[in-house]
């Protein structure tokens, strides 16, 4: 079963459900109610958007767009339902792009702090996300997450959460192969080893054919190195034109299925409450719940 999902509110290429605290109340009933016991803020901030007013961000855009406090409302609801939360990093849309990989890290640095500071304290808050890709061909952005997972390690002490999207997925299903998969991320893994805790390789745009194999290379990679091995289950469909609907229920099921005889750990979601949510604003997602409690209640 799913048991841990992302919280996406920045609304970066997703429409936003402009969710207040009585919509985010029920959804984190929802989510307890279906199994869920983790949830990912998949990134403090975008660009000029961010989760709650930083000051560190707030330096960087004076103009900074923040609805409320959604860190302080996800902790205090995860807390209320005994879930773990898992605090994602800030993405400036702007400075790992142009490969100044050491100021992404650095302004990161700074809002840890800040976040551990004002945070810390909540019992929910049990470890952090990563959500810059990862380049096996680039020693210096691999350099700068290294520095950054040392900053958080010594400042708190938790955990450290990465979800990777294989190389090729983003193109084409046909430039995805597994040997480059293998290759790049057996050096990848041996670099982040002791530095990351967990890793979740998203399985969107993987060819379903090659699903089952690219788990359990995942799987191998993750027992080699000492980490847990998650997996992001997209609930979105990358396969329509429309950008993005939730999936079809059969494509969904296959992902599940083949995550659970990989022996995958611990599923996640991309993301319960925009797509697999009875509360979502996709009337299409209202049904594909309805599909997969159905399921659940075949492996229980």
């Amino acid at each position: 079963m799913i048991t841990g999902t992302f919280l996406d509110e920045i609304s970066h290429d997703i429409a936003s459900a402009n969710w207040g605290p009585d919509e985010w109340r029920r959804d984190f009933a929802s989510m307890k109610a279906d199994g869920i016991d983790t949830v990912v803020l998949i990134r403090a901030g975008y660009k000029d958007r961010a989760t709650f007013d930083a000051r560190v961000l707030r330096k960087l855009h004076p103009h900074l767009i923040v609805q409320e406090d959604l860190v302080a409302l996800f902790l205090s609801l995860a807390a209320e339902h005994g879930m773990s939360l898992w605090f994602g990093s800030y993405d400036s849309g702007e400075f790992w792009q142009q490969q100044q990989h050491q100021k992404e890290a650095d302004l990161n640095r700074a809002l840890v702090d800040e976040v551990w500071e004002r945070y810390g304290r909540s019992s929910a808050f049990r470890g952090w996300y990563l959500g810059h890709e990862i380049d096996a061909r680039d020693e210096h952005s691999l350099r700068a997450l290294e520095e950054l997972c040392g900053h958080i390690k010594a400042t708190s002490g938790l955990p450290i959460l990465i979800a990777p999207r294989p190389r090729g997925t983003q193109q084409s299903q046909a430039s995805f192969t597994l040997e480059q998969h293998r290759r790049e991320w057996t050096s990848l893994c041996a670099e982040l080893r002791g530095r990351v805790d967990c890793v979740a390789f998203q399985d969107g745009g993987v060819p379903f054919a090659l699903l089952p194999e690219f788990l359990a290379v995942n799987a191998e990679l993750a027992r080699a190195n000492g980490l847990a091995n998650w997996s992001s289950v997209e609930s979105f469909d990358r396969d329509v034109h429309v950008k993005y609907p939730p999936i079809a229920w059969p494509k969904l099921r296959y992902k599940l299925e083949c995550a659970l005889a990989a022996g995958v750990s611990k599923l996640i979601t991309f993301e319960y409450s925009h797509f697999l949510s009875p509360h979502s604003m996709y009337s299409s997602a209202h049904a594909l719940h309805r599909r997969y409690r159905e399921w659940l209640a075949t492996q229980r």
